[in-house]
Formats: C-alpha cells, sequence, structure tokens
C-alpha cells in the first residue's frame, strides 16, 4: 500500500459513512447502522470486486488493527465512551446504581447458562469434561456487552440521561467487570497460570486508583476555575491527557478494559463546571472523525465464513439465545427494581450488541484451547447480527418516547439532583 494512500482510504469512510449514515436516517432507522454497512462494503465487498483476496485487500489492511486505522478506531471508542461518561448525569447514576448492579448480575448468568446449554449439543468432543467447559465458554462469550453502539444510538435518538440509559451506562461497566471475573475463571481450568484472586484485586485496586485520580483531576479543575473566568483551551487538552491516562492504566496495568477507563474519567469530569464547554468540543473530534472510523472498521474487520448446515443451525440458534438472554434477561432485571415495563426493555436492548468485545473474549478462548475453530465462524455472524439488530429495536423502543427521565427504579427514594 503506498504511504499516503490512507489519506484515499480515510475520504472513502468518512463519505461512505455520513452517506449511508444519512440514507439510514431516511429510512427512519440509527444512523450508526450506515456506519457499519459501509464498513461492510469498503472492505469485503470492494475486495471481492476487485479481485483482491479477502483480508489482504487494500481496505481490509487500512483497517488491520496493527495500523494506523486499527489505532484510530481503539482511540474512537475510547473518545466516544469518554464523552458519554461527560454527558452522565452522576446523581441520576447514583439512583440506578443498585438497579445496574441487579441487571449486569441477570444479565451475565442468563446467556452464560442458555449460552452453555445451547452449544453443548453442538461441540464434538469426546471427553465430556472438555465438552463442558467448552460450551461453558460459549457462554462466556455472549454475556460480553458492547456498550459504543448503543451510546452512539442513545446520543443520536438524544436519550442518554435517561433513567434507562443510566442504567444501561452503569450495568455495562459491572457486565465489564463480571465478564473479566468469568472469563478468568472458565480460562484457569486450563492454564494453571491464571489466577482469580489476583484478578480480582487487581479490579478492585483499578477502582481505588480511578477514585483517587478522580479526586486529584477535581481538585486541579477546582484550582484552574480559581485562575480562569472563561472556556480555554487547557481545559481540553489535560481533559484529553486525563482521558488517555486513564484508558492506558486500566487495560495494561489492571487488565479492566480501556472504555471503562475512559467512562469513569468522563464521570468524573462531568462533575465539573466545564462539563458542556468539553462535551461540545469532544463531540466534534467524535463526529468528524474517530466516530465513522470505528464503526466504519467494526465492518471492514468483518470476513464471513464458510458455513455448512450444521453450524448454520448453530449460528441462527446462538444468535436467538444471545438476543433474548439479554433483552429478557435486563428487563427482568429492570422490572425487580422497579422500572416501567417500556423502560425494561429498553434496558434490555442497551445491552444486546456484543460487537467487538465477543471477539476479542472468543480469540482469548481460542488460543487457549477452550474455543473450537469451527464456532468461531458462526460467532462472528452473532456478532454483526446483535450489532445490527440492537440499534433497532432501541430505535423502535424509544421512539416519541415523551417521558424524559421522571419514571425510573423505585428501588431507592428519589433525591433532588
Amino acid at each position: 500500500m503506498h504511504s499516503y494512500s490512507y489519506l484515499l482510504v480515510l475520504a472513502a469512510i468518512l463519505l461512505t459513512t455520513k452517506l449511508l449514515g444519512l440514507f439510514s436516517r431516511w429510512v427512519r432507522l440509527p444512523q450508526v447502522l450506515g456506519a457499519l454497512v459501509a464498513g461492510v462494503i469498503l472492505g469485503p465487498v470492494v475486495n471481492a470486486i476487485v479481485g483482491w483476496s479477502t483480508g489482504d485487500g487494500f481496505f481490509s489492511q487500512a483497517a488491520g488493527s496493527d495500523q494506523l486505522f486499527g489505532m484510530l478506531s481503539e482511540l474512537g471508542v475510547i473518545v466516544l465512551m469518554f464523552g458519554a461518561g461527560l454527558e452522565t448525569d452522576v446523581q441520576e447514576m447514583k439512583k440506578c446504581g443498585k438497579a445496574s448492579l441487579i441487571i449486569a448480575v441477570i444479565g451475565v448468568i442468563t446467556p452464560l447458562i442458555f449460552g452453555a446449554f445451547a452449544s453443548y449439543y453442538f461441540i464434538d468432543d469426546p471427553n465430556s469434561q472438555e465438552r463442558l467447559l467448552k460450551s461453558i465458554f460459549i457462554g462466556v462469550v455472549l454475556t460480553a456487552t458492547s456498550v459504543s453502539i448503543t451510546v452512539e444510538t442513545l446520543k443520536e435518538l438524544g436519550k442518554l440521561n435517561t433513567p434507562a440509559s443510566n442504567a444501561i451506562l452503569g450495568a455495562a461497566i459491572i457486565d465489564d467487570v463480571l465478564g473479566i471475573i468469568a472469563l478468568t475463571i472458565i480460562t484457569s481450568f486450563k492454564s494453571k497460570d491464571v489466577n482469580i484472586w489476583f484478578v480480582l484485586i487487581k479490579i478492585v485496586l483499578f477502582f481505588i486508583f480511578a477514585a483517587i485520580l478522580g479526586f486529584i483531576m477535581l481538585k486541579i479543575y477546582k484550582w484552574m476555575n480559581k485562575h480562569t473566568s472563561r472556556d480555554s483551551r487547557r481545559h481540553v487538552i489535560i481533559a484529553f491527557a486525563y482521558c488517555l491516562v486513564s484508558s492506558f492504566v486500566a487495560e495494561v496495568f489492571f487488565g479492566v478494559a480501556d472504555i471503562t477507563g475512559a467512562y469513569v474519567a468522563g464521570l468524573v469530569l462531568s462533575m465539573t463546571n466545564r462539563k458542556r464547554y468539553l462535551v461540545n468540543r469532544f463531540s466534534t473530534l467524535s463526529y468528524m472523525l474517530l466516530s465513522p472510523i470505528f464503526f466504519a472498521c467494526i465492518g471492514l474487520t468483518i470476513e464471513m465464513p464458510e458455513l455448512t448446515v450444521s453450524l448454520l443451525v448453530f449460528a441462527i440458534l446462538i444468535t436467538i439465545v444471545a438476543v433474548a438472554t439479554k433483552l429478557f434477561g435486563c428487563a427482568l432485571g429492570g422490572k425487580i427494581c422497579g422500572y416501567s415495563t417500556k423502560e425494561c426493555f429498553q434496558i434490555g436492548a442497551g445491552m444486546i450488541s456484543r460487537g467487538e468485545v465477543a471477539l476479542i473474549v472468543a480469540k482469548k478462548g481460542e488460543s487457549c484451547g477452550l474455543m473450537d475453530p469451527k464456532l468461531f465462524g458462526p460467532l462472528v455472524i452473532v456478532v454483526v447480527l446483535t450489532t445490527i439488530i440492537a440499534p433497532i429495536i432501541l430505535k423502535i423502543l424509544f421512539a416519541k418516547d415523551k417521558d424524559n427521565g421522571e419514571k425510573g427504579p423505585r428501588l431507592e427514594d428519589k433525591q433532588p439532583a
């Protein structure tokens, strides 16, 4: 690939995602679907048309995780989640805290159990113990939630700060932690080097570190407010640096997803009086460059597998399980916490998308012998379908929703914001 050809790829991504996004809006679907379809068109379809081999074409190379667009894509989801944290009402999230925990726990248990049960008879392994472990691992893959698709859809609908949305965001963070624990437990059966207690300690230490760093950042912003009476670029630079450091430390030192670190950083800065200024600046950065690249790259990296009848049946069954267990499982958690029926299904729909998170977990299992290679293809289909289904269901459930936050969990008493 020519050293400057990435400029053409970038132009193609930006224009195609916007055009297909506008088309999606025209047919009354979330614009994020257009961005995802743009990635699919720019990747496998273009490569097939011009005769390039799958995965080695011009556009596929540009979206490789170890190359420029892979890094920009990662930065895109970090900024997206940082922005979601900035726009979150912390007081509202506090009210949803216990509810988010209950929703996340049920939203992890249900896909784990039903996913393991549904996949057990499709795994060919004479060793019954190995077969059971591999089926449980499929369930662990289905516990993953990729909240980035949900966040973009809710932002587009103007519903990012409703009670249901706050519950989704809170549950997604807890879901991430529970997913790490589940993955660690199941891989510990295959690798004696994995220590569950060490992982749990690291997770706890991350949140302690995040609280200390957040306290320091609030003090810094309080000091800056005393010495400047207007919004200035230094606020944006310091905020972005804080976001990146938090993301790096979360991923590298504590084994927690970088997007969790970014979201926590956004939550901290949402408590400053520069919140609106920061939201406006990072929204521009996100929609102009990083978000289109991130969503397009999800499509760019998709390689549809060859399927037998048995694997196609497996893909359909697991897709049904993936959608139903999150939709109804998380809705059940919401109902237990006193949300209205409509809010319950909004929460469930917000947790459906598996995105790249499920693929990362599946790759981890494949590397340690817990993932049957032939089942990886059907899981790609599950990821694609849940990524497409989630924003459509969210659009339907949030359509003409004029409640705008008056309802919510009855688990705890309302407090003034």
